[in-house]
């Protein structure tokens, strides 16, 4: 069967900036994305079914029978094994939300055509973990981390981990080859920890757990971790942090404090670098809303920061309580940041100026190159298809 991940019109819109530059599957939330916690449980590579600019890097693969599938739901038993059931002609649905549908590929050549007559909507019983807005990438990250944990670690053994460590609830730690952790303590009496392959936990560090360190990832010396926390792949991570999702190849290297918050890839904080997550006055918090083009509440009494891919900040920036960074802005400048800050600037608290798509290029293929990575021209042309979206309307 050939397996299609699509986005959801409004879902996709809740989430920006985080899918300025990549599909919704794409989102990571416990320890995997949504795109690999359904490949890896369907057993097969999936395609995406997303924005046209998107469409160059994430490309759909249409045969003659296919199962498009939500892509801000993540998979469990209930699901897949419904999923793998499914018959031409039916939808999966739970409540209102379809979670997956049977079509073919004539049906896929007329989307938005098409009526609902003749299909027939099986209903899942239980609700899935689905991801509706920035936000609740953190509020849902313990049920995601849980969840993977236990698909990734089942029936397998975990590596020896050095006595130089401290370890609580060990039978809840599990450790991928590869994997160098020296003089630590690990809590996983408060939920699981996983460590990913080649990843590093150096001396003096801290977590409690449910915690995620993907491959390759750095825990820096005296870090002190409180879950839920996600750490993506090639990431680096140091001084505080709590309830936060970190996405691949981004740095928080250093002091500072890192609270109820999501930062996207390619991101870096500077030195003493903190945010916000709770308000003076106890309030929920409001956050910025790319679809309403205004702040909206979260109904959350916790909420940081939320960053967009390629964005960076100096030493000492302080964020507020419920701050949204677009893509690639560079942010400088004491005192707290505005609340709301749009993609392509360049500044902080004195005001700001338009980053040039030029520079950004440049920056972004420096900082691929040491990462040994190719910044190629189909992220060039990512980033720049984001870049005209922002010159038509700056909040976008």
């Amino acid at each position: 069967m050939n397996y299609i991940l699509f986005d959801e019109s409004i879902v996709r819109t809740n989430l920006l900036p985080l899918t300025f530059v990549r599909p919704v599957a794409d989102i990571r939330v416990g320890i995997l994305t949504i795109r690999e916690k359904w490949e890896k449980r369907l057993k097969s590579k999936t395609s995406t079914l997303t924005e046209p600019y998107l469409s160059i890097k994430f490309p759909i693969v249409k045969m003659a029978e296919n199962i498009l599938i939500n892509g801000s739901i993540c998979p469990n038993d209930e699901i897949i094994d419904a999923v793998s059931k499914l018959k031409p002609n039916q939808t999966l649905v739970y409540n209102d939300t379809i979670i997956a549908l049977h079509v073919t590929q004539e049906d896929l050549e007329s989307i938005g055509e098409t009526t609902s007559s003749g299909i027939e909507e099986i209903r899942v019983q239980n609700a899935p973990l689905k991801i509706n807005h920035t936000w609740e990438i953190f509020c849902k990250n313990e049920e995601a981390i849980v969840e993977d944990f236990h698909l990734l670690t089942k029936g397998r053994k975990s590596s020896k981990i050095s006595d130089s460590n401290r370890l609580l609830g060990a039978e809840n730690i599990f450790v991928e080859r590869g994997a160098q952790i020296e003089c630590a303590i690990l809590n996983g009496s408060t939920g699981p920890i996983y460590i990913g392959k080649n990843a590093e936990i150096m001396e003096g560090a801290v977590i409690r757990g449910p915690f995620a360190l993907g491959e390759g990832a750095q825990v820096k010396m005296n870090a002190k971790i409180y879950g839920p926390t996600t750490i993506g792949p090639f990431s680096r991570v140091g001084g505080e942090v709590n309830n936060s999702v970190m996405f691949a190849y981004s740095n928080k290297a250093h002091d500072g404090f890192l609270g109820h918050s999501v930062i996207g890839e390619w991101c870096n904080l500077g030195a003493d670098t903190n945010t916000s997550n709770l308000k003076n006055t106890y309030d929920t918090v409001r956050l910025w809303s790319y679809g309403k083009q205004t702040f909206i509440n979260t109904h959350l009494q916790f909420c940081g920061l939320i960053m967009g891919d390629h964005s960076k900040c100096a030493i000492d920036t302080q964020f507020n309580t419920g701050t949204v960074v677009g893509i690639n802005a560079n942010i400088f400048g004491s005192g707290f940041q505005r609340n709301f800050i749009p993609s392509f600037v360049w500044g902080g608290t004195s005001g700001h100026t338009n980053y040039s798509i030029k520079k950004a290029l440049e920056v972004a293929e420096i900082v691929y190159k040491r990462r040994h990575r190719t910044f190629d021209e189909v992220e060039k042309d990512l980033l720049t298809s984001v870049y005209n979206l922002t010159l038509k309307n700056k909040y976008l």
